[in-house]
Protein backbone atom coordinates (compact mmCIF):
# COMPACT_ATOMS: atom_id res chain seq x y z
CA UNK A 1 0.00 0.00 0.00
CA UNK A 2 1.56 3.29 -1.06
CA UNK A 3 0.50 6.78 -0.39
CA UNK A 4 0.98 9.77 -1.79
CA UNK A 5 4.19 11.92 -1.16
CA UNK A 6 2.00 14.73 0.41
CA UNK A 7 -0.64 12.05 2.43
CA UNK A 8 2.72 10.03 3.55
CA UNK A 9 4.02 14.09 4.72
CA UNK A 10 0.77 14.68 6.17
CA UNK A 11 0.52 11.33 8.54
CA UNK A 12 4.19 12.18 9.75
CA UNK A 13 3.65 15.32 10.99
CA UNK A 14 0.37 14.34 12.46
CA UNK A 15 1.84 11.44 14.35
CA UNK A 16 4.63 13.54 15.50
CA UNK A 17 1.82 16.17 16.97
CA UNK A 18 0.03 13.22 18.61
CA UNK A 19 2.89 12.53 20.60
CA UNK A 20 3.64 15.85 21.54
CA UNK A 21 3.96 16.49 25.25
CA UNK A 22 3.25 12.81 26.33
CA UNK A 23 6.00 10.41 28.24
CA UNK A 24 7.83 7.95 26.36
CA UNK A 25 6.48 4.90 28.40
CA UNK A 26 2.71 6.29 26.84
CA UNK A 27 4.23 6.69 22.89
CA UNK A 28 3.76 3.21 21.92
CA UNK A 29 0.37 3.17 22.73
CA UNK A 30 -0.96 6.45 21.75
CA UNK A 31 1.14 6.23 18.31
CA UNK A 32 -1.12 2.74 17.89
CA UNK A 33 -4.34 3.74 18.83
CA UNK A 34 -3.91 7.17 16.56
CA UNK A 35 -2.99 5.10 13.71
CA UNK A 36 -5.41 2.72 13.81
CA UNK A 37 -8.49 5.60 14.48
CA UNK A 38 -6.84 7.97 11.75
CA UNK A 39 -8.02 7.04 7.99
CA UNK A 40 -5.77 8.40 5.68
CA UNK A 41 -3.04 7.40 7.95
CA UNK A 42 -3.65 3.64 7.28
CA UNK A 43 -2.15 4.14 4.07
CA UNK A 44 0.88 4.85 5.04
CA UNK A 45 2.67 1.61 7.53
CA UNK A 46 2.64 2.01 11.16
CA UNK A 47 6.58 0.82 10.78
CA UNK A 48 7.02 3.93 8.38
CA UNK A 49 5.68 6.06 10.88
CA UNK A 50 8.30 4.81 13.54
CA UNK A 51 11.09 4.68 11.23
CA UNK A 52 10.53 8.36 10.82
CA UNK A 53 9.98 9.72 14.25
CA UNK A 54 12.80 7.60 15.47
CA UNK A 55 14.89 10.40 13.52
CA UNK A 56 12.87 13.31 14.40
CA UNK A 57 15.38 16.11 15.82
CA UNK A 58 14.57 18.06 19.06
CA UNK A 59 12.79 21.26 18.24
CA UNK A 60 10.07 22.63 15.92
CA UNK A 61 10.68 20.10 12.72
CA UNK A 62 8.60 19.09 10.01
CA UNK A 63 8.82 15.79 7.97
CA UNK A 64 8.88 16.89 3.88
CA UNK A 65 9.70 14.65 1.08
CA UNK A 66 7.78 11.29 0.92
CA UNK A 67 9.20 7.83 2.10
CA UNK A 68 12.70 9.04 1.16
CA UNK A 69 12.18 12.59 2.68
CA UNK A 70 13.32 13.90 5.99
CA UNK A 71 13.21 16.42 8.92
CA UNK A 72 12.99 20.07 8.33
CA UNK A 73 13.47 23.01 10.45
CA UNK A 74 10.43 24.84 11.40
CA UNK A 75 6.74 24.34 10.93
CA UNK A 76 5.10 22.07 7.98
CA UNK A 77 2.64 23.79 5.41
CA UNK A 78 0.08 21.67 6.81
CA UNK A 79 -0.51 21.29 10.21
Amino acid sequence: MSAPDALFDLAINRAANTLRGLSTAGRESALGEWHVRTRFARRVPLSEVRRCLETRPAGVWHWQGGPEGGWEAGKGAFP
